[in-house]
């Protein structure tokens, strides 16, 4: 079975599918650092402006305003609903030419948000967007597992997530330049987006389909011919017939997949998919990533200090996650998301404890302590970087049957989309009102989290992804009920 060489066709296949993660996370990074831009705010959301120039700020309520809050979440509130027409697409047109429709999308929607002149052009700028985002993240860490040989899949499919980090970063570098920028600096921010955008459009056209996606789509023999050109030999008689098995047991179910979600086979996947989704943003990540430069501000660092401390947070996040990428086929998935919970939980009440004592509604820390939070901040953002954060879309992509693949895996991305903009909707409000409290808060979904991988994950390093049913869920003392 681990007979493949791997090539450089194969691994430019690997990278250009990766940009749509870094779309995605330059994304996730711009918004934080532009809605803190006063010229993007005198521009669109005057009223914030003023309340944020206020002498005796509140630390805890400077940005809540529900449209500033729309302008971040709109765009995954449109990627939630785009993930399902792209998971119809990705079966019915492939992963390649689903990966060509989110780029579209990408390019379009940056164009649009850096020319916008009001807040309608703003906002459907970021609609688009988010179209793209649905359709870039159903497909390439789908992909990415598709096209990965079975030793290497968790490091390959983990490319998408170390491509959204890298994709951060630059965000942050990007909005620390042009901070200094008037009064166009956030347009600035928000059209750089077009650049890895076109890079996965042109992409688009140097990957190939998946042998999975072809044979489904029955071409089999150009499924067969690409089978050999990505595993780089040409004995690849036991993964074909492995793929054509898996597309023929598909077929005969493919009907009704919403249906199919709810046999035994896909039960476990679809619930482990959807909770690993919720838990992974109540660890409090979107939550430190978006508002890291509100954060460090609240924290008292000056505005341009706050982009540096983010800028920092976002070097761990991409470091970290190449320690996912060396671990995750060695030590497995569930010892990484274990391990996490336990340094997140620690890092979590720490900061929430420091806060607490230290940081009044008004003042600031002192520098030893500021500088211990971004310390505390800096672990936190490291562990989840190693595990919940590349692990979350990982274990979704690998562990569904065939015939409910494109389906479980949306309803993953969706739910992953409805919980982070319910997060970027309601964080600057549970901010002004918990206060510091809100560390506790995460703290406490941490042990659950924990608790559910416990009990509740099975290890899936090594088994084939079309084997999942026989070698891990009827094997798991808790899912082999269902069978």
């Amino acid at each position: 079975m681990n007979n493949s060489k791997i090539t450089l066709y194969v691994v430019s296949c690997w990278i250009f599918a990766a940009f749509g993660g870094l779309m995605f996370g330059y994304d996730i990074g711009i918004s934080g650092g532009v809605s803190a831009m006063d010229d993007f705010l005198i521009k669109f959301f005057p009223h914030v402006y003023q309340t944020k120039l206020h002498a005796k700020e509140n630390n805890y309520c400077k940005y809540d305003n529900w449209l500033l809050q729309l302008f971040t979440s709109s765009l995954y509130i449109s990627a939630l609903f785009a993930s399902f027409f792209a998971s119809k697409a990705a079966t019915k047109l492939g992963r390649r030419t689903t990966i060509l429709i989110a780029s579209i999308f990408f390019i379009v929607g940056a164009v649009l948000s850096a020319a916008a002149e009001n807040k309608l052009m703003l906002i459907f700028g970021r609609i688009l967007f988010g179209i793209g985002v649905g359709f870039g993240n159903e497909t390439v860490p789908l992909f990415l597992t598709e096209v990965a040989p079975i030793q290497h899949r968790g490091a390959v499919n983990i490319m998408f997530q170390l491509f959204v980090t890298i994709g951060i970063f630059i965000a942050n570098l990007v909005n620390y330049g042009t901070s200094m920028i008037h009064p166009h600096g956030w347009r600035m921010s928000l059209g750089f987006a077009a650049i890895p955008a076109v890079i996965l459009f042109i992409g688009s056209f140097v990957i190939t389909d998946t042998p999975t996606s072809l044979v489904e789509r029955g071409n089999e023999e150009q499924g067969k011919s690409t089978l050999m050109k990505i595993r780089g030999v040409s004995d690849v008689e036991a993964e074909y017939k492995e793929i054509v098995a898996a597309c023929e047991q598909a077929k005969q179910v493919k009907q009704h997949s919403l249906k199919n979600l709810l046999k035994p086979a896909s039960i476990p996947p679809l619930v482990i998919g959807v909770l690993l989704q919720i838990f992974r943003q109540f660890t409090g990540i979107n939550a430190i990533m978006f508002y890291a430069p509100v954060l460090f501000q609240t924290m008292g660092f000056k505005a341009n200090a706050s982009l540096l401390s983010s800028v920092i947070t976002g070097i761990v996040n991409v470091g970290s996650t190449f320690v996912s990428i060396y671990l995750v086929d060695k030590v497995g998935r569930r010892k990484l998301l274990l391990q996490a919970c336990c340094q997140m939980l620690i890092s979590q009440l720490a900061i929430g404890a420091i806060l607490v004592t230290s940081l009044s509604e008004t003042g600031t820390l002192n520098r030893t302590l500021a500088a211990i939070v971004v310390l505390l901040v800096c672990t936190y953002v490291m562990s989840f970087a190693w595990s919940w954060g590349p692990l979350g879309w990982l274990i979704p992509s690998e562990t569904f049957p065939l015939e409910t693949r494109t389906t479980g895996f949306a309803f993953a991305v969706s739910t992953n989309m409805l919980f982070t903009s319910i997060i970027a909707q309601l964080f600057l409000t549970m901010l002004c009102t918990m206060k510091a409290y809100i560390f506790f808060f995460f703290s406490g979904w941490i042990v659950v989290m924990g608790l559910f991988v416990f009990f509740f994950l099975p290890e899936t390093k090594g088994v084939p992804i079309d084997s999942m049913v026989e070698r891990v869920w009827m094997q798991h003392p808790i899912w082999k009920r269902l069978f």
